[in-house]
């Protein structure tokens, strides 16, 4: 309830936008008494675009009508009575609309609360701007964007005005140049009168000719004037429109298909499109109103030829503002959702295209088919510079045809393609060492419409993210490279699909620690030492100083197409397995801060046994996903009863215990169920009471002969790196972590339980 509280603060032209989000489609009166239910409900949970989701968006719609029933019922006395009323019959109403289509109303609904959150939000920014804070830069440029659109509009009042004094003084001067005419034809017709009476008569109409003809000879020249002053503040109205369309379509819009293309890596979303769109709409708006000032200028100039280049400047204007039209209209023709980018073959998938100036320019009167065609590199180069490939495509995609629908509630025109499939691909040649999982497509989305009546008939295409094609989910992992190299370092206005070979290594450790964040679900990322772990793997370099590389650049061929040193994986390769292992048995751990990247192991400080006082660094092999499948790492923990703090000195059970596993039931028919647990022998110790609860157990570990040399590496003692100045051990600077990756990306599990066993 409180977005409604605030948003009925709202002044000015924010409340009157806030207002004429209503209608009969979603009357205000029932936002206003069921505020507090509205703004509980979990609307955007609602995927639009999944046919599944039709369910819980009509348990909303049965709920809202309940509600609103409800709120009637409570309506008592001589001043509730119409309410009461009123309330009943908004939820029949509502309940007749969108039952059938309870999608829309879901819709309708996110619309609204996202414009109000909005519109509440930039009333809040002015209000700390007019009282001396500063605005940030996103307030500062919507500021400057509708400071512009004013200009705009009155610079179009203006020329409006004086198109209209225009109209008034050429129509004044056609009816002197009728009667002028009218003169003319009475002197001619003197002739019939007799001589005194034609003579008098001839002076009095000869005088008024040249009155009538003086003053036209002025008022030509006046409309004259009227007419290059009106061609010139249409000039300046133009070159405003082009420098306000290059502001909001090669800036803002560029920015919001940048933030799409990196939400791909697992950037932030990249926001809704009700702001652009206000904004393409009045655009078009102002445009169009200025089209046809400039047709009626022409069509003054045509109904009163008069000497001077006015046919050459209007046929100029005419052409300019065509032009104009023409860009925004194509430009605002955009895919709001990608079609996924590792795209497997034979497998169903979504996309959604829309006009951003659709509803304002009443496309939807004679909605427009949308179809969707699959093309290589080339073929999108070659569609960029205009050459002919109509009809070309380099695979099939059944249900590819879909009618743009338009949603009244919230003004958008979009066609959503719901159950595509890429039935075949046609791979081109590839260069080089290239691969399969290296050659990109895109899916290109192509319409025609005409508007103004078919005055205008555009032609519109628009070209998706690279994709890449699969037909096994083996391929997945190195598609993704492809992918995630493509989003973070492709170039707006680039020529598809080019991106640099070469990026410095900072550039690549943002695109990992997005893509890193995305993928466990977190606000922490990775580390500077996490960072310089990574770039002694990927440059195989045992420095640990972060200033030596970061002028270094790490080439496409270093990040996914040669394999490590002594390996048959390359960088990113390992880097993905090692996050799927803490994606899929170590989230918890690394958002609670417990966890390292790299190869998960046991590291602990114990003395050497064959040398009192000396203290070594003893590390368990690395585990891998399969042994955390068998199990977790928090009871690994606590089966070592040798370890007990989390260094540096938190108790083991206080950061753990909430993971360990449940104590196991009781016997069951005289049967006790085992469990497995980790021993490791040279540090087994009595154990009163596992930290899991359990009474019974299996221990389970390799016979003493491979257990020694496999199960943990000891590392003697140094004194530059492993101890701090009081002499104390620091965990986080002597782990080996590269030797624990590569062992975990290698190990062969299987082989490992079965020598066990045996």
């Amino acid at each position: 309830m409180a977005m409604w509280i605030q948003a009925q603060q709202l002044q000015g032209e924010a409340l009157h936008q806030m207002q004429a989000l209503y209608g009969q489609h979603f009357p205000i009166e029932v936002r206003h008494y069921l505020a507090q239910w509205i703004e509980s409900q979990l609307w955007d949970s609602v995927e639009l675009d999944n046919p599944a989701e039709e369910t819980k968006a009509k348990r909303l719609l049965d709920n809202l009508v309940s509600e609103l029933q409800k709120k009637a019922q409570l309506q008592g006395g001589e001043d509730g009575f119409l309410l009461k009323i009123k309330l009943g019959h908004y939820a029949s109403q509502l309940k007749s609309t969108y039952d059938r289509c309870p999608f829309e109303l879901v819709r309708c609904i996110k619309h609204i609360l996202h414009s109000e959150q909005r519109l509440v939000q930039e009333a809040t920014n002015a209000t700390c701007g007019s009282g001396g804070q500063a605005m940030d830069s996103l307030s500062q440029r919507h500021q400057q964007i509708n400071q512009a659109f004013e200009e705009l509009r009155l610079a179009t009042q203006d020329t409006e005005n004086e198109l209209r004094k225009l109209q008034h003084s050429q129509e004044y001067f056609i009816i002197q140049y009728q009667e002028n005419l009218r003169i003319q034809a009475q002197l001619s017709s003197l002739s019939s009168l007799p001589p005194a009476e034609r003579t008098q008569r001839e002076t009095t109409l000869q005088t008024k000719r040249a009155t009538v003809e003086a003053w036209l000879t002025r008022e030509a020249s006046t409309l004259q004037k009227y007419r290059l002053d009106l061609s010139e503040q249409h000039q300046k109205t133009l070159a405003l429109l082009r420098k306000q369309q290059t502001l909001i379509l090669d800036e803002e819009l560029i920015q919001w298909k940048r933030r799409q293309q990196l939400a791909g890596n697992g950037g932030p979303h990249e926001g809704g499109l009700d702001v652009l769109q206000s904004w393409c709409e009045k655009l078009a708006d102002l445009i169009w109103q200025n089209r046809q000032q400039i047709r009626r200028c022409e069509h003054l100039t045509q109904q009163l030829p008069l000497p001077g280049p006015m046919e050459e400047l209007l046929s100029k204007l005419n052409a300019d503002i065509t032009d104009i039209i023409s860009a925004l209209v194509t430009s605002t023709f955009i895919i709001e959702k990608q079609p996924p980018q590792v795209l497997k073959t034979q497998t169903k998938f979504a996309a959604t295209v829309r006009l951003l100036v659709g509803g304002k320019l009443n496309v939807h009167m004679n909605p427009p088919q949308v179809k969707a065609v699959i093309v290589s590199e080339q073929q999108a180069k070659a569609l960029l510079k205009n050459e002919s490939t109509h009809s070309e495509s380099s695979g099939e995609i059944l249900n590819n045809n879909c009618v743009m629908e338009y949603h009244q509630a919230t003004g958008t025109l979009s066609a959503h393609f719901r159950n595509m499939s890429l039935k075949r691909i046609k791979r081109s040649d590839r260069r080089g060492a290239e691969s399969v999982t290296e050659e990109k497509f895109t899916v290109l989305f192509e319409s025609q419409f005409s508007v103004g009546g078919n005055e205008l008939v555009f032609h519109v295409k628009t070209l998706s993210l690279p994709v890449v094609v699969i037909v096994h989910g083996s391929q997945d992992n190195n598609a993704t490279a492809t992918v995630l190299w493509d989003n973070a370092f492709a170039e707006p206005g680039r020529v598809p699909f080019i991106v640099p070979d070469k990026v410095l290594w900072p550039q690549l450790c943002e695109a990992l620690d997005m893509k890193y964040k995305a993928e466990m679900h977190s606000s922490r990322g990775l580390s500077d030492d996490n960072l310089v772990f990574l770039a002694q793997k990927g440059f195989t370099s045992s420095s640990n100083n972060p200033e030596d590389y970061r002028n270094m650049t790490i080439s496409w061929a270093q990040f996914n197409r040669e394999s490590l040193p002594g390996r048959n994986f390359t960088f990113w390769q390992w880097f993905d397995g090692v996050v799927e292992l803490m994606k899929k048995h170590l989230k918890p751990h690394w958002n609670d801060g417990d966890s390292e990247i790299g190869g998960i192991t046991i590291a602990w400080v114990a003395e050497n046994p064959n040398k009192p006082g000396e203290r070594l660094v003893w590390n368990l092999l690395p585990y891998t996903t399969k042994d955390f499948s068998i199990r977790s790492l928090a009871d690994r923990i606590s089966d070592l009863n040798h370890l007990l703090f989390l260094y540096p000195d938190r108790p083991k059970d206080e950061v753990f215990a909430k993971y360990y596993t449940p104590p196991l039931s009781k016997a069951v028919d005289g049967y006790v169920k085992p469990q497995i647990k980790q021993v490791v022998p040279e540090f087994t110790t009595p154990n009163p009471e596992p930290s899991g609860g359990a009474t019974t157990f299996m221990d389970q570990t390799a016979s003493p002969s491979v257990s020694h040399p496999n199960s943990f590496g000891v590392y003697p003692s140094m004194t530059d790196t492993m101890l701090d100045a009081d002499g104390d051990f620091d965990l986080d600077d002597t782990m080996d972590v590269a030797r624990h990756v590569e062992e975990l990306l290698r190990r062969p599990m299987a082989n490992q339980w079965s020598s066990q066993q045996s």
